[in-house]
């Protein structure tokens, strides 16, 4: 791919159509997450699993939306620009770099959201859970997802090697140097990568696929699980706890297929219907990668309003914080985020 002599001649829909989605999608994301971030603030406990996971969940948001400026920017002035220009260095390392390394916090995060809501189970019902999952082993492994320790831990894992991974791309693209034969920072290099790039790419959509894969069986074993106790059963005031936990697991799972899923199919296709000597199709592929990692991206600034949806505790609270303070509001707000009803 070094050796690639074609010049990326972007068309309209680059040039002007994704700087004007990240310029709507930055806003609107960034003021949703503060706004989660200040709600979760304010009312959850720390020391509650759900409340870590979120908390992590909305730094990765804002920590995408923060570099869809500098992406607005390359996309309508990047073919301008010289490659070893400092503009085109912040845009590559700022802004595409640290938007993926966040994208792929986001996904472990959700994928243990998920298996921290399936292991809630066990708190509601003991009996039924280990009908769901008899190995002791992988009961054990669930119940880890639910505790606070284990789920600050994680998190803190999740975003040291994060932060390795993004000190040596950054170290590695720099150290790369010059390269005379391209020109313009819009070009195959910063849009393709080379070798390593695309290593890293394969193990991150590895990644990916297995954490859906988990978030897809996990889904699919509590609804066996719901569909037979129904039959055999009435499980009464139970019934709400193990619907919410089925609805947000089904949340994860459609964010997930919806925002994720397209761009990490083509990924692997991308890369193999690469080559060096069909410009316009390099230039089709090339345009077609950067409006998926757009809809990937899109879910951060749509979290907020998915969970303003969805979550009414989540509506309570935002409710509550622009109402006079009753109390029995402050009665309510002690319990508005628990682990017996779990809410995204």
């Amino acid at each position: 791919m070094r050796n690639s002599t074609c010049l990326l001649q972007p068309s309209l829909a680059t040039t002007v159509a994704l700087p004007v989605i990240y310029s709507f999608l930055f806003p609107a994301g960034s003021f949703g997450n503060i706004l989660a971030a200040w709600i979760f603030s304010r009312q959850a406990p720390t020391k509650r699993t759900q409340y870590i996971y979120l908390a992590n969940l909305v730094t990765a948001n804002l920590l995408v939306c923060s570099t869809m400026p500098f992406l607005a920017v390359y996309f309508a002035r990047g073919y301008q620009w010289t490659y070893n220009s400092v503009a085109c260095r912040i845009a590559n390392h700022i802004g595409t770099l640290i938007m993926h390394v966040s994208m792929y916090v986001t996904i472990i995060i959700l994928c243990s959201t998920a298996l921290s809501q399936y292991a809630t189970l066990k708190k509601n019902s003991d009996t039924q859970y280990s009908q769901v999952v008899n190995e002791n082993f992988y009961r054990c492994v669930l119940e880890k997802f639910r505790q606070p320790k284990f789920a600050k831990y994680l998190c803190i894992i999740i975003w040291l090697t994060v932060l390795c991974i993004t000190v040596i791309a950054i170290t590695y693209n720099v150290q790369g140097g010059a390269m005379e034969e391209f020109q313009r920072c819009y070009n195959i290099r910063v849009e393709a990568g080379e070798f390593t790039t695309m290593i890293a790419a394969s193990l991150a959509t590895a990644c990916f696929f297995l954490s859906f894969m988990i978030v897809l069986s996990s889904y699919y074993s509590l609804t066996r699980h719901l569909s037979k106790i129904q039959k055999n059963t009435c499980i009464g005031e139970k019934h709400l706890i193990y619907n919410t936990v089925k609805r947000n697991i089904l949340v994860i799972q459609m964010i997930l297929t919806v925002c994720f899923l397209p761009y990490h199919i083509f990924r692997p296709i991308f890369y193999i219907l690469l080559t060096n000597n069909d410009c316009p199709r390099l230039n089709r592929l090339v345009e077609i990668k950067n409006f998926l990692t757009c809809l990937a991206a899109a879910k951060s600034s749509l979290d907020p309003v998915i969970t303003l949806l969805l979550d009414k505790k989540f509506k309570k609270c935002l409710y509550g914080l622009f109402t006079k303070s009753t109390p029995e509001h402050h009665k309510r707000k002690a319990d508005i985020f628990t682990e017996e009803t779990p809410e995204m």
